[in-house]
């Protein structure tokens, strides 16, 4: 009789890709969904405030407030990862920046400022990345 074994995944260990190129800083990933109904909730996604410019989400966050007319869109692609290996990807197609919200301001902390990234797409693939 064979033993059944219980996998399941630790919420800590993800990657998130802009285009193709790894995003870090990543504090948290919200609002992942297996397939895109009707209902538009967004990707949220929750960083560290990065200084470089040319960043992969500064740069597209640059981009979206110099657009006129047409957002700019990127591939965003959210990795679920278990002891190094990664067994789950989302892929959101045709992303783009709804708005950037940040948390307080204060004076009396010691935390890093995060900003909230909401993301609308157009679709969304899921793989099992393992068997």
């Amino acid at each position: 009789m064979s033993e059944q074994v219980i996998d399941s995944l630790v919420a800590n260990e993800f990657t998130v890709a802009v285009d193709g190129t790894d995003v870090n800083g990543i504090f948290r990933v919200s609002g992942l969904a297996l397939f895109k109904t009707a209902v538009d909730t967004p990707l949220i996604i929750t960083k560290m405030v990065q200084r470089g410019p040319n960043l992969p989400f500064n740069q597209w966050l640059r981009d979206t407030v110099a657009a006129v007319g047409k957002v700019p869109t990127r591939t965003v692609t959210v990795t679920a990862v278990d002891d190094g290996v990664a067994v789950r990807r989302w892929t959101f197609n045709e992303a783009h920046i709804q708005a950037v919200t940040y948390s307080d301001l204060d004076s009396a902390s010691v935390e890093m400022v995060e900003e909230r990234v909401a993301i609308h797409y157009a679709s969304v693939a899921h793989d099992w990345l393992t068997e």
